[in-house]
């Protein structure tokens, strides 16, 4: 699709089912209006897709909040995570999932009809942004200024620890799972081969496509990656994949199990919005707030902390991880099992979804 040459002209909205209430479990969207970037530029009307359980109680002190992961929406929170009985339980406690900027859901390239900002001419957000968008609509919307836990994964925990950092009297307790504070050489390299595995797609076409489907190939590229990083090297050579189970799918081989497991989840998505996502994650880090003192800004932190990393995760190692817990004050480490790696975050295992509950459980527990 080529370039639109005026920007007063309507854009069409590239229909996409994997974005759908069908899919992703029922969501509302909330306009913030115009919203000011950290790197400079607009969002004419930021919309921020939230999905919320339980209530909130009348001393407004049961709040929970979830911040999405690259790639991930709230979906994978209510169907993995939420539920009564669990430590994040919605009979006890009002838990508020928010759907990162360029996720597909929230505001993002193909979902708005604005042409100065559609497709290749989103601007850059930053983690910040999401933390400062999620707290005006937080405040807003539900007038909760003191949140009893902020918790996340992956990207997720990065805005996590934004929060902690930048709002520490807004958070209790707080719980980054398998992320970190400062993103390392490493990861911003490896985030790096999985954008450039989509715009090396000619049908990319400089983020004009008419249809996610124009860029198979190069979704297909980042699967593989994932696939390779996401996962275990003993995911792999213990064939626990054999016992993955999905609705209608099987597998065979483990090459089977990529082609209709990773690459068709990440061939359902959009690729603009994760370049978006990527672009944010490559750049996540708290020392901004303090001249690039990494001590400095995790030494902000008031809340009672919990730093979860997996065992098995490759490119947010549990050294990492440990560095940054000892820089957060009175921050304990709790290394979560899962032979899957990054991806255990999908609860594969019970082991790690027992694991989690045990610790959040101990976390809300605490008094602060």
């Amino acid at each position: 699709m080529a370039s639109p040459t005026r920007l007063d002209e309507e854009l069409p909205v590239i229909e996409n089912p994997f974005y759908t209430p069908e899919v992703q479990g029922p969501y509302q969207l909330h306009s913030l209006g115009s919203f000011e970037l950290e790197e400079g530029g607009t969002i004419p009307d930021l919309q921020l897709a939230v999905a919320t359980y339980g209530e909130l109680n009348q001393a407004r002190d049961n709040a929970i909040l979830v911040p999405t992961w690259f790639s991930g929406t709230h979906a994978t929170w209510w169907q993995v995570y939420i539920g009564p009985g669990r430590a994040l339980d919605p009979e006890k406690y009002f838990i508020v999932v928010v759907n990162q900027i360029g996720n597909g859901l929230s505001t993002s390239p193909h979902t708005t009809d604005d042409p100065t900002i559609a497709m290749s001419r989103f601007p850059q957000v930053r983690i910040g942004d999401d933390v400062r968008a999620q707290r005006q609509l937080t405040q807003e919307v539900f007038g909760i200024d003191r949140w009893a836990l902020v918790v996340g994964g992956s990207m997720g925990a990065q805005q996590v620890y934004e929060w902690a950092v930048r709002y520490p009297e807004a958070v209790q307790r707080a719980a980054p799972i398998a992320g970190t504070a400062q993103n390392t050489p490493h990861d911003f390299l490896f985030t790096q081969t999985l954008m450039d595995a989509i715009t090396s797609d000619p049908g990319w076409n400089g983020g004009e496509y008419a249809s996610h489907t124009e860029v198979a190939a190069g979704l297909a590229r980042h699967a593989d990656i994932w696939a390779i990083m996401g996962l275990s090297t003993e995911f792999w050579r213990s064939g626990f994949w054999r016992g993955i189970e999905l609705p209608d799918t099987s597998w065979d081989t483990f090459t089977e199990f990529q082609e209709r497991f990773t690459r068709a989840v990440f061939g359902a998505m959009d690729p603009n919005a994760l370049l978006v996502m990527g672009w944010k994650w490559q750049r996540g880090d708290v020392a901004r707030h303090t001249g690039g003192d990494l001590a400095a800004a995790l030494g902000r932190v008031t809340a009672r902390t919990f730093v979860m990393p997996i065992d098995e995760d490759m490119f947010f190692p549990v050294r990492d991880c440990r560095r940054e817990a000892e820089l957060v004050p009175g921050a304990q480490l709790r290394v979560l099992p899962s032979i899957a790696g990054h991806f255990g975050l999908f609860g594969f295992e019970q082991t790690y979804l027992d694991a989690v509950d045990a610790n959040l459980g101990e976390l809300l527990a605490t008094e602060v």
